[in-house]
């Protein structure tokens, strides 16, 4: 597993070589849309303005189990509300680096939600319905999303085409470097969707081959045949981009059951042949898995894995897995090698859990160069 001094340096020199080249870079990503609530829940509450939170999952989940067949109170304490769903958090940490992005999704209807007016001021924004609402319980291990999707069955091919413009969308899916649809698991028509672009865009398609890229997003809630389903619409892709396939750990045993392989837990070298085996059965240029510690890819069936900068103190987790996805896009639209991009996924991600901002590429750079510790 690499992460020595020496290549963290080196990816470094090679990323502020390429720096120069980033504004020339677009990216057109959606089809989500949510207003985050980063909440913590109470444990001891001294006065109104003190409190302790519950620092755990487990220590929650003993909590609630503590209620059955009783009941109980559980206070949760506002800590921000921000832009949230895969795409925008995606979408702009991409404008952060300073790729000229656009951006379509569920932000608000007619009038986009004023969570995102930062998000507007980056890029450009279009919306195609209301957005979807996350309750994000964080604790110190982890996070809980309780989200509220009622909205998110807007986002459909009709309402694209009369909402947006097809003809918006088809220049913007055949011009940009980087294509990303995320989210798949909570757009109930992400599927229908993506058939759509296949029956009537892809065939126009010309010139060079570019990237696209999918997050499936927790896929657990969803049927074996929808999964199947949605994976076998990814690899089509595959006949006109490069396409690049993300997965956080969880979401690679559920794939890996999905397509009958052994869904057991592993350490990180049998991570790795899980997702060689993944990719034998779903042919995309590129499968990336990132868990918390670390994050793999694999491509032509050889894996690389890069070692992450674990936060044991994190100032936020929800995006964390967004802004590592955005982080290893931009290595690999520079040409940067997986290793390399691994790199500035899992800095990019590390800066942001720590900071709660998005980095631009000189703090990415920064961050590779002076590695923390904790």
């Amino acid at each position: 597993m690499l992460n020595s001094q020496e290549f963290r340096r080196t990816a470094a020199d090679r990323l502020d070589a390429a720096a120069s080249r980033v504004p020339e870079l677009s990216a057109f990503v959606g089809l989500d849309g949510f207003v985050d609530e980063i909440l913590h829940v109470v444990d001891k509450r001294y006065d109104a303005d003190r409190f302790d939170r519950v620092p755990t999952i487990a220590a929650y989940a003993e909590r609630l189990a503590a209620a059955a067949g009783r009941s109980t109170n559980v206070e949760l304490v506002n800590v921000m509300t921000k832009l949230g769903g895969n795409g925008p958090i995606m979408a702009n940490a991409l404008a952060s680096f300073g790729l000229r992005v656009s951006y379509l999704g569920a932000l608000g209807y007619p009038a986009i939600h004023p969570v995102f007016e930062s998000f507007t001021r980056r890029a450009d924004v279009a919306s195609v319905c209301g957005a979807g609402l996350t309750d994000a319980l964080e604790f110190e291990d982890g996070k809980i999303m309780v989200g509220k999707h009622y909205t998110l069955k807007e986002v459909n091919w009709a309402n694209i085409c009369s909402r947006y413009g097809k003809d918006r969308f088809a220049l913007k899916f055949a011009s940009a470097d980087l294509v990303g649809f995320v989210n798949w698991t909570m757009l109930p028509y992400m599927s229908d969707i993506w058939a759509a672009i296949q029956s009537d865009l892809l065939p126009g398609l010309l010139g060079e081959r570019r990237k696209i890229f999918f997050d499936l997003a927790d896929p657990e809630k969803r049927t074996p045949a929808d999964i199947q389903r949605a994976l076998d619409l990814i690899v089509r892709f595959q006949s006109r981009f490069d396409v690049i396939l993300g997965l956080n750990e969880k979401e690679a045993y559920e794939i890996a059951r999905v397509l009958g392989l052994d869904p057991s837990p592993r350490d990180a070298q049998g991570l790795a042949q899980l997702a060689i085996d993944i990719q034998k059965r779903v042919a995309v240029e590129t499968l990336v898995v990132h868990p918390v510690a670390y994050a793999l890819t694999v491509s032509n069936g050889k894996a690389d894995l890069v070692e992450g900068s674990v936060c044991r103190k994190p100032t936020i987790t929800t995006g964390a897995g967004d802004h590592f996805n955005s982080g290893f896009c931009l290595g690999r639209l520079l040409g940067l090698s997986n290793a390399d991009s691994l790199l500035c996924g899992v800095s990019t991600s590390g800066h942001y859990v720590r900071s709660a901002e998005s980095p631009r590429v000189a703090d990415l750079s920064r961050f590779m160069r002076n590695w923390p510790t904790e």
